[in-house]
Protein backbone atom coordinates (compact mmCIF):
# COMPACT_ATOMS: atom_id res chain seq x y z
CA UNK A 1 0.00 0.00 0.00
CA UNK A 2 2.72 2.41 0.82
CA UNK A 3 4.48 1.47 -2.64
CA UNK A 4 1.22 2.75 -4.54
CA UNK A 5 1.13 5.62 -2.31
CA UNK A 6 4.85 6.76 -3.09
CA UNK A 7 3.96 5.88 -6.95
CA UNK A 8 0.73 7.96 -7.12
CA UNK A 9 2.59 11.10 -5.25
CA UNK A 10 5.87 10.54 -7.87
CA UNK A 11 3.29 10.76 -10.55
CA UNK A 12 1.15 13.57 -9.44
CA UNK A 13 4.47 15.98 -8.87
CA UNK A 14 5.68 14.35 -12.35
CA UNK A 15 1.67 15.30 -13.78
CA UNK A 16 2.22 19.27 -11.93
CA UNK A 17 5.58 19.55 -13.17
CA UNK A 18 4.78 19.01 -16.78
CA UNK A 19 2.00 21.10 -16.32
CA UNK A 20 3.82 24.03 -15.27
CA UNK A 21 6.48 23.49 -18.31
CA UNK A 22 3.17 23.49 -20.28
CA UNK A 23 2.11 26.31 -19.16
CA UNK A 24 5.55 28.42 -19.22
CA UNK A 25 5.75 27.28 -22.88
CA UNK A 26 2.49 28.57 -23.86
CA UNK A 27 3.40 32.08 -22.04
CA UNK A 28 5.22 33.70 -25.28
CA UNK A 29 2.27 32.48 -27.42
CA UNK A 30 -0.43 33.89 -25.07
CA UNK A 31 1.53 37.18 -25.07
CA UNK A 32 1.59 37.38 -29.07
CA UNK A 33 -1.85 36.95 -29.33
CA UNK A 34 -3.07 38.98 -26.92
CA UNK A 35 -0.88 42.21 -27.84
CA UNK A 36 -2.10 41.44 -31.78
CA UNK A 37 -5.41 42.28 -30.01
CA UNK A 38 -4.77 44.83 -28.29
CA UNK A 39 -4.09 48.65 -29.31
CA UNK A 40 -0.42 49.79 -28.85
CA UNK A 41 -1.74 52.49 -26.27
CA UNK A 42 -2.37 49.71 -23.98
CA UNK A 43 0.05 47.36 -24.52
CA UNK A 44 2.81 50.35 -23.78
CA UNK A 45 1.52 50.85 -20.74
CA UNK A 46 3.83 49.88 -17.57
CA UNK A 47 2.63 47.32 -16.00
CA UNK A 48 0.63 46.41 -19.36
CA UNK A 49 -2.87 46.62 -19.17
CA UNK A 50 -5.16 43.78 -20.51
CA UNK A 51 -8.77 44.00 -21.02
CA UNK A 52 -10.98 41.65 -23.03
CA UNK A 53 -13.15 45.07 -23.47
CA UNK A 54 -9.93 46.54 -25.59
CA UNK A 55 -9.45 44.15 -27.76
CA UNK A 56 -9.54 45.14 -31.12
CA UNK A 57 -8.81 44.13 -35.02
CA UNK A 58 -7.41 47.36 -35.56
CA UNK A 59 -3.83 45.83 -35.50
CA UNK A 60 -4.77 43.82 -38.71
CA UNK A 61 -7.10 45.52 -40.06
CA UNK A 62 -3.72 48.04 -40.60
CA UNK A 63 -1.71 45.24 -41.68
CA UNK A 64 -3.25 44.60 -44.17
CA UNK A 65 -4.33 47.80 -45.59
CA UNK A 66 -0.61 49.15 -45.14
CA UNK A 67 0.90 46.18 -46.58
CA UNK A 68 -0.04 45.33 -49.50
CA UNK A 69 2.06 42.60 -50.47
CA UNK A 70 0.94 40.39 -47.14
CA UNK A 71 -0.37 38.09 -49.47
CA UNK A 72 2.51 37.90 -52.04
CA UNK A 73 4.89 37.41 -49.13
CA UNK A 74 3.15 34.09 -47.36
CA UNK A 75 2.63 32.68 -51.23
CA UNK A 76 6.11 32.68 -51.69
CA UNK A 77 6.47 31.32 -48.30
CA UNK A 78 4.47 28.44 -48.73
CA UNK A 79 5.63 27.73 -52.22
CA UNK A 80 9.14 27.87 -50.91
CA UNK A 81 8.38 25.06 -47.90
CA UNK A 82 6.38 23.17 -50.00
CA UNK A 83 9.04 22.41 -52.52
CA UNK A 84 11.54 21.76 -50.08
CA UNK A 85 9.23 19.96 -47.90
CA UNK A 86 8.91 17.43 -51.24
CA UNK A 87 12.52 17.42 -52.22
CA UNK A 88 13.44 16.60 -48.73
CA UNK A 89 11.26 13.47 -48.33
CA UNK A 90 12.10 12.18 -51.76
CA UNK A 91 16.07 12.75 -51.38
CA UNK A 92 16.45 11.95 -47.72
CA UNK A 93 14.27 8.68 -48.08
CA UNK A 94 15.96 7.10 -50.87
CA UNK A 95 19.22 8.38 -49.71
CA UNK A 96 18.41 6.28 -46.26
CA UNK A 97 17.43 3.47 -47.75
CA UNK A 98 21.10 3.35 -49.87
CA UNK A 99 22.48 3.91 -46.87
CA UNK A 100 20.95 1.57 -44.78
CA UNK A 101 20.07 -1.40 -46.57
CA UNK A 102 22.94 -1.30 -49.67
CA UNK A 103 25.72 -3.10 -49.19
CA UNK A 104 28.78 -1.14 -51.08
CA UNK A 105 32.49 -0.37 -49.78
CA UNK A 106 32.84 2.65 -47.82
CA UNK A 107 29.32 2.89 -46.48
CA UNK A 108 29.96 3.42 -43.24
CA UNK A 109 32.92 5.46 -43.52
CA UNK A 110 30.93 7.87 -46.32
CA UNK A 111 27.73 7.92 -43.65
CA UNK A 112 29.96 9.15 -40.63
CA UNK A 113 31.43 11.88 -42.80
CA UNK A 114 28.10 12.38 -44.32
CA UNK A 115 26.87 12.77 -40.86
CA UNK A 116 30.02 14.95 -39.20
CA UNK A 117 28.71 17.68 -41.14
CA UNK A 118 26.34 18.55 -38.36
CA UNK A 119 28.58 19.72 -36.38
CA UNK A 120 29.25 22.53 -38.64
CA UNK A 121 27.06 25.59 -37.96
CA UNK A 122 24.77 27.17 -40.85
CA UNK A 123 26.66 30.40 -40.30
CA UNK A 124 29.81 29.35 -41.79
CA UNK A 125 28.25 28.60 -44.64
CA UNK A 126 26.85 31.72 -45.29
CA UNK A 127 29.50 33.48 -47.12
CA UNK A 128 30.45 30.84 -49.69
CA UNK A 129 27.07 29.77 -50.17
CA UNK A 130 26.16 33.71 -50.67
CA UNK A 131 29.12 34.17 -53.37
CA UNK A 132 28.60 30.81 -55.21
CA UNK A 133 24.79 31.74 -55.90
CA UNK A 134 25.27 34.94 -57.15
CA UNK A 135 28.55 33.54 -59.32
CA UNK A 136 25.82 31.34 -61.33
CA UNK A 137 22.86 33.88 -61.17
CA UNK A 138 20.53 32.98 -58.63
CA UNK A 139 21.00 36.13 -56.47
CA UNK A 140 17.76 37.32 -55.87
CA UNK A 141 16.12 34.05 -56.75
CA UNK A 142 13.96 31.46 -54.86
CA UNK A 143 16.06 29.07 -56.80
CA UNK A 144 18.43 30.25 -54.41
CA UNK A 145 16.72 29.34 -51.38
CA UNK A 146 15.38 25.96 -52.54
CA UNK A 147 18.57 24.17 -54.14
CA UNK A 148 20.70 23.98 -51.12
CA UNK A 149 17.98 22.22 -48.90
CA UNK A 150 17.33 19.82 -51.47
CA UNK A 151 18.08 17.68 -48.78
CA UNK A 152 19.37 17.54 -45.16
CA UNK A 153 21.89 15.19 -43.00
CA UNK A 154 19.02 14.99 -39.76
CA UNK A 155 16.54 13.88 -42.65
CA UNK A 156 19.29 11.64 -44.31
CA UNK A 157 19.70 10.00 -40.64
CA UNK A 158 16.35 9.85 -39.56
CA UNK A 159 15.10 7.78 -42.50
CA UNK A 160 18.26 5.63 -42.15
CA UNK A 161 17.85 4.51 -38.77
CA UNK A 162 14.02 3.75 -39.51
CA UNK A 163 14.54 1.99 -42.80
CA UNK A 164 17.41 -0.38 -41.22
CA UNK A 165 14.45 -1.99 -39.10
CA UNK A 166 12.60 -2.95 -41.77
CA UNK A 167 13.50 -7.00 -42.25
CA UNK A 168 16.31 -7.54 -44.90
CA UNK A 169 14.53 -11.05 -45.86
CA UNK A 170 11.51 -9.07 -47.10
CA UNK A 171 13.81 -7.26 -49.64
CA UNK A 172 15.58 -10.26 -50.39
CA UNK A 173 12.28 -11.83 -51.09
CA UNK A 174 10.94 -9.42 -53.70
CA UNK A 175 14.50 -9.13 -55.54
CA UNK A 176 14.03 -13.18 -55.79
CA UNK A 177 10.44 -12.26 -57.69
CA UNK A 178 12.31 -9.92 -60.22
CA UNK A 179 11.52 -6.54 -58.27
CA UNK A 180 14.13 -3.55 -59.36
CA UNK A 181 16.04 -1.45 -56.56
CA UNK A 182 13.62 1.55 -58.27
CA UNK A 183 10.51 -0.59 -57.35
CA UNK A 184 11.72 -2.11 -54.12
CA UNK A 185 11.61 1.34 -53.56
CA UNK A 186 8.67 2.79 -54.58
CA UNK A 187 6.56 -0.42 -53.50
CA UNK A 188 7.99 -1.18 -50.60
CA UNK A 189 10.27 1.87 -48.95
CA UNK A 190 8.11 3.84 -49.70
CA UNK A 191 4.77 2.40 -48.00
CA UNK A 192 6.62 1.55 -44.89
CA UNK A 193 8.41 4.62 -44.12
CA UNK A 194 5.74 7.02 -44.21
CA UNK A 195 5.28 7.52 -40.51
CA UNK A 196 8.94 8.65 -40.42
CA UNK A 197 8.62 10.59 -44.08
CA UNK A 198 5.28 12.46 -42.36
CA UNK A 199 7.60 13.52 -39.54
CA UNK A 200 10.55 14.58 -41.31
CA UNK A 201 8.16 16.54 -43.51
CA UNK A 202 6.49 18.16 -40.77
CA UNK A 203 9.44 19.33 -39.54
CA UNK A 204 10.60 20.92 -42.08
CA UNK A 205 7.71 22.69 -43.84
CA UNK A 206 7.87 24.22 -40.11
CA UNK A 207 11.56 25.19 -40.34
CA UNK A 208 11.24 26.51 -43.28
CA UNK A 209 8.04 28.80 -42.86
CA UNK A 210 9.69 30.09 -39.98
CA UNK A 211 13.06 31.01 -42.27
CA UNK A 212 14.58 33.99 -41.79
CA UNK A 213 18.51 34.48 -42.06
CA UNK A 214 19.26 32.62 -45.86
CA UNK A 215 16.05 34.53 -47.37
CA UNK A 216 17.35 37.66 -46.38
CA UNK A 217 20.72 37.33 -47.26
CA UNK A 218 19.80 36.05 -50.58
CA UNK A 219 16.76 38.21 -51.71
CA UNK A 220 16.39 41.56 -52.29
CA UNK A 221 13.24 42.24 -54.18
CA UNK A 222 10.66 43.04 -51.49
CA UNK A 223 7.90 41.27 -53.77
CA UNK A 224 10.23 38.52 -53.52
CA UNK A 225 9.99 38.38 -49.84
CA UNK A 226 9.14 35.49 -47.75
CA UNK A 227 6.81 36.31 -44.99
CA UNK A 228 9.30 36.47 -42.36
CA UNK A 229 11.51 38.55 -44.06
CA UNK A 230 8.95 40.61 -45.42
CA UNK A 231 7.24 41.06 -41.35
CA UNK A 232 11.22 42.23 -40.20
CA UNK A 233 11.04 45.26 -42.59
CA UNK A 234 7.87 46.28 -40.52
CA UNK A 235 10.37 47.73 -37.99
CA UNK A 236 11.10 51.14 -38.66
CA UNK A 237 14.35 52.97 -37.90
CA UNK A 238 13.42 55.25 -35.02
CA UNK A 239 9.65 53.76 -34.54
CA UNK A 240 7.91 50.92 -34.19
CA UNK A 241 4.28 49.95 -34.43
CA UNK A 242 4.49 47.04 -32.11
CA UNK A 243 0.82 46.45 -32.37
CA UNK A 244 1.40 45.87 -36.77
CA UNK A 245 4.16 43.60 -35.64
CA UNK A 246 2.72 41.60 -32.91
CA UNK A 247 -0.15 41.25 -35.59
CA UNK A 248 1.80 39.86 -38.75
CA UNK A 249 3.69 37.56 -36.07
CA UNK A 250 0.33 36.17 -35.08
CA UNK A 251 -0.39 35.72 -38.23
CA UNK A 252 2.68 33.74 -39.31
CA UNK A 253 2.07 31.61 -36.76
CA UNK A 254 -1.42 30.18 -37.10
CA UNK A 255 -0.64 28.10 -39.81
CA UNK A 256 1.95 26.11 -37.97
CA UNK A 257 -0.59 25.81 -34.92
CA UNK A 258 -3.22 24.56 -37.42
CA UNK A 259 -0.35 22.23 -39.09
CA UNK A 260 0.37 21.08 -35.61
CA UNK A 261 -3.17 20.05 -34.52
CA UNK A 262 -3.69 18.58 -38.01
CA UNK A 263 -0.69 16.22 -37.80
CA UNK A 264 -0.14 16.11 -34.35
CA UNK A 265 -0.45 11.95 -34.24
CA UNK A 266 2.07 11.90 -37.08
CA UNK A 267 4.58 14.05 -34.19
CA UNK A 268 3.31 11.19 -31.67
CA UNK A 269 4.35 8.32 -33.91
CA UNK A 270 7.84 10.30 -34.55
CA UNK A 271 8.80 10.04 -31.06
CA UNK A 272 7.67 6.79 -31.26
CA UNK A 273 10.08 6.48 -34.33
CA UNK A 274 13.00 8.46 -32.71
CA UNK A 275 12.68 6.05 -29.47
CA UNK A 276 13.12 2.85 -32.17
CA UNK A 277 16.49 4.10 -33.59
CA UNK A 278 19.39 1.99 -33.60
CA UNK A 279 22.42 2.38 -34.49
Amino acid sequence: MMEISIKKVFRAVGFSLLILWAITSLLPLCWLFISAFTPSDFMLKMPPEFNPLNFRLDNFTRLFEETDLIWPWTINTFLIAASITVFNIFFCTLAGYVFAKMEFWGRDVLFAAFLSTMMIPAQVTLIPMFLLMKKIGLYNNHAAIILPQLAGVFGVFLLRQYIKTFPGDLLDAARIDGATELQIFFKLIVPMAKPAMAVLGIFVFMGQWKSLLWPLIILQDQVKFTLEVGLATLQQQFATNYGILMAGAGFSAVPMILIFFAFQQYLTEGLTVGGSLKG
